[in-house]
């Protein structure tokens, strides 16, 4: 492959994921309604999620990009591609359901999905690519902190809905 085409795939791989990055930060709204709900104490302060989401959402895009290098076969790189625009589109909606219609609750339940299309993307990135599958290893850490946040806003705060 040569050197424009291999480094225009990292430039459509950052595209992407930070295409989903917008659509997510777009989605999350820090108004009133989020101000107005109890938080624990160990919660990072909200100016900490941009540098962790924007630290993701580039580890994402290397190791996809990464893993895309080295598939042997069309079948491996559709793989990739589909584990992250799923991965990519549970995130964006992971946001839609907690900011938009406001029901940590439900985005609860489909953090579970989420997480575990983050554990997917671990496992069927390693026969691929080791180090892209590591990669999103901070991305396990972090989708798992937000689950015991978001379980912990649920109990400080719920029920929520009419």
């Amino acid at each position: 492959m040569n050197a424009a085409k291999r480094w225009g795939g990292l430039g459509i791989a950052f595209a992407c994921s930070f295409l989903v990055a917008g659509i997510g930060g777009s989605l999350t709204d820090l108004g009133p309604w989020y101000l107005a709900l109890k938080q624990p104490a160990w919660k990072p302060p909200d100016i900490a999620f941009g540098p962790i989401w924007t630290t993701i959402f580039t580890l994402c895009a290397l190791s996809g990009w990464g893993a895309w290098q080295l598939a042997k076969s069309f079948r491996h790189k559709l793989a990739i591609a589909l584990m992250f625009g799923i991965n990519g589109a549970l995130n964006v909606l992971w946001s839609w359901l907690y900011f938009t219609l406001k029901r940590p609750d439900w985005a609860l339940n489909e953090l579970y999905v989420l997480w575990a299309s983050v554990l997917l993307l671990i496992f069927g990135l390693w026969r691929i690519s080791k180090l892209s599958s590591i990669m999103i290893l901070p991305y396990l850490i972090w989708v798992t902190a937000a689950g015991l946040l978001n379980q912990s806003t649920i109990e400080l705060n719920g029920p929520f809905g009419p």
